[in-house]
């Protein structure tokens, strides 16, 4: 995928992000994600009925590469066993730390392929990653 393609998709999803909203649904696990070195600092909330992601929203202030890759990763965990959801975050965790990874499992997340080369937006990228697994492994414990 060229650079132009992957910059229109982070800003489509930064300006458009899917599921930003906050709920107050009791049915949903409510984390919060931040990064200590900036503004990055959302609210995730996931609702998970046997097992099974029915939906995920946040809401927040973050830069383009956070708010962009949760939005992303929202169309792609929605509908996925907590099994499932888990291997996929694995997935894209070992992509930004530039180990083997399967690249279709990823489908748009693929634009953060090269997110290696600006070490500082790594944080950034894994930051909705980082507190949706904790939340899974906190549920399935």
């Amino acid at each position: 995928m060229n650079q132009d393609i992957k910059r229109e998709i982070i800003m489509d999803h930064y300006s458009n992000p899917k599921n930003r909203v906050r709920t107050e649904d009791p049915d949903y696990i409510k984390f919060n994600t931040n990064n200590s070195s900036c503004i990055d600092n959302l609210d995730i909330y996931v609702k998970i009925k046997d097992d099974i992601i029915q939906d995920i929203v946040f809401d927040g202030e973050a830069c383009a590469i956070s708010i962009s890759s949760t939005s992303i990763m929202i169309t792609n965990l929605i509908g996925k066993t907590i099994d499932a959801a888990l291997q996929y975050i694995a997935n894209f965790e070992a992509m930004i730390e530039e180990k083997t990874y399967d690249e279709e499992m990823l489908n748009e997340a693929i634009v953060y392929e090269d997110i290696y080369k600006q070490s500082n937006r790594k944080t950034c990228a894994l930051l909705p990653y980082t507190g949706i697994k904790k939340a899974l492994l906190d549920y399935k414990n």
